[in-house]
C-alpha cells in the first residue's frame, strides 16, 4: 500500500458517537419525563443538524487498507453488544425495581432504546455479519436475539445480496410502494423466506430443514434467551417492554431497508436472468454525520459491490455511477412515513434514474408490480 493513499483513512474517533447514546439510556432511566427523546433527539435531529454543516465527505480510503489498521474502527461494533445488552436488560431491571417511573415514562425509555437497538444495534449486526470471523458473527448474532430478528441474517446474507433489485428480495422497495404495505409485507414475507432460503440450501448439500446444521435453532435459542431474561428481570412487564423495543427497532430497521433501494431494479434480461448488481441498484449518500453514525451504511453502493469490505473502507459514488439521496437517512426515513411527500420527493428521481440508466425500457408496469419472473437458480 503506498504511503500518499494511507492518509485517506478516515480517523475512528467520530464513528464512535453512537456509544454517547449509552449515558441518554441511564439519564431517561434515572430521571424519567421527558428525558427519554434526548436518545432519538440525538440520532435523528443532531445528526442532520450535523450534516447540515459538516456537508458531505467524498473522499474514498484505500480499499486494500489492511485489517491491522481498523483496530480502533472495529473496536467500537465489537464491544457495542454488551453495552445494548446492559442498556435493554439493566433498564428493564431498574424500572421494574425501582417502580419510580409511570407506564408512558417506561414506554418513552423503551422507545428510545428500541431506536438505539435499530438505528444503531442492527447497523453493527450487519456490519459484524458480513465478516469470516466467528466471533464477529456471533456478536451480530447477539445483537439480532436482543430484536427477535434474528432470521434477518439469513435473508440479508442468502437472498438480498443475491437478489437485491428483483422480484426475489422482500426488502426492495418496488417504485409507488408506501412504507406502510412495504412494512406489513416485509414482517410477513421475510421469516418465510428466510425459511425457504436456509432449507433450499441445505437440501443442496443434502441435508434436512432439521438439520442441526441449521441456524433457526440458533435463532430460537436465542430469541428465547432473551425473552426469559426479559422474565426474570421484569415479569410480564418486563417482556411487554422488551418487545416493545424490539418493535421500535425493527420499524427503525425496515424504513432504512425502504430508503436503500425504492423504485430501483436490476434490468430483466429473459427467462427469468437479471444483470448483476451494480451502484446504479442502491441508493447511495455521502452526508458526513450520518455516515459516522451508521458507520457508512450510507455507501450503500458499494457495499452491494463488496459486501465483506469493512464499513471505514466503503467507497462512494458520483451521480454518473449511483443515484443519490437528497438527504442522510434520518431526514428520508422521516419522509418516508408520509406516503404523498415521499412520492413526490423520489418518484421523480426514479424516473430520471431509468431515464439515465436504462432508456431501452418503455413499459415499466412488471418491475412496478412485481410481475416479473423469479431469478433462475435463486434459493
Amino acid at each position: 500500500m503506498s504511503e500518499s493513499r494511507t492518509p485517506n483513512l478516515p480517523a475512528a474517533a467520530p464513528f464512535w458517537l453512537s456509544v454517547l447514546m449509552i449515558p441518554l439510556v441511564v439519564l431517561a432511566a434515572w430521571r424519567g419525563g421527558g428525558w427519554w427523546a434526548l436518545i432519538p433527539a440525538y440520532a435523528w435531529y443532531l445528526t442532520t443538524a450535523l450534516d447540515g454543516i459538516l456537508g458531505l465527505n467524498e473522499a474514498n480510503p484505500d480499499p486494500e487498507t489492511g485489517t491491522d489498521q481498523l483496530f480502533w474502527h472495529r473496536a467500537v461494533t465489537i464491544i457495542w453488544f454488551p453495552l445494548q445488552f446492559a442498556a435493554i436488560f439493566g433498564s428493564i431491571w431498574y424500572v421494574q425495581a425501582t417502580g419510580h417511573l409511570s407506564g408512558l415514562e417506561k414506554l418513552g425509555l423503551f422507545f428510545g432504546i428500541g431506536v438505539l437497538s435499530g438505528s444503531i444495534g442492527i447497523v453493527y449486526a450487519h456490519e459484524l455479519l458480513h465478516q469470516k470471523t466467528p466471533a464477529e458473527r456471533w456478536l451480530g448474532d447477539l445483537l439480532l436475539a436482543s430484536v427477535l430478528y434474528s432470521h434477518f441474517r439469513t435473508e440479508h446474507l442468502l437472498v438480498h445480496h443475491s437478489w437485491v433489485s428483483t422480484p426475489r428480495d422482500a426488502v426492495s422497495a418496488r417504485y409507488g410502494e408506501g412504507f406502510y404495505g412495504f412494512f406489513r409485507r416485509v414482517l410477513t414475507e421475510g421469516p418465510r423466506s428466510a425459511w425457504v432460503a436456509e432449507t433450499r440450501f441445505l437440501a443442496r448439500a443434502g441435508r434436512g430443514p432439521w438439520d442441526q446444521r441449521n441456524p433457526f435453532w440458533r435463532y430460537g435459542a436465542l430469541q428465547l434467551g432473551m425473552l426469559a431474561l426479559a422474565a426474570v428481570l421484569g415479569g410480564w412487564i418486563g417482556v411487554f417492554l422488551f418487545l416493545f423495543q424490539a418493535f421500535i427497532a425493527v420499524w427503525q430497521l425496515e424504513l432504512t431497508n425502504y430508503v436503500e433501494h425504492y423504485g430501483l431494479t436490476r434490468k430483466h434480461l429473459g427467462d427469468g436472468r437479471y444483470e448483476p448488481v451494480r451502484p446504479r441498484h442502491s441508493w447511495n449518500a455521502s452526508h458526513r454525520a450520518t455516515n459516522w453514525l451508521l458507520i457508512n451504511l450510507q455507501r450503500h453502493s458499494d457495499h452491494h459491490t463488496k459486501p465483506d469490505r469493512r464499513f471505514p473502507l466503503l467507497q462512494t459514488y458520483g451521480a454518473d455511477e449511483a443515484p443519490q439521496l437528497p438527504h442522510g437517512y434520518p431526514v428520508m426515513t422521516m419522509v418516508a412515513m408520509v406516503p404523498p411527500l415521499w412520492r413526490r420527493r423520489m418518484n421523480p428521481r426514479v424516473r430520471a434514474w431509468r431515464r439515465q440508466f436504462y432508456p431501452e425500457i418503455a413499459d415499466w408496469t412488471p418491475y412496478d408490480t412485481g410481475a416479473l419472473p423469479m431469478p433462475r437458480n435463486a434459493l
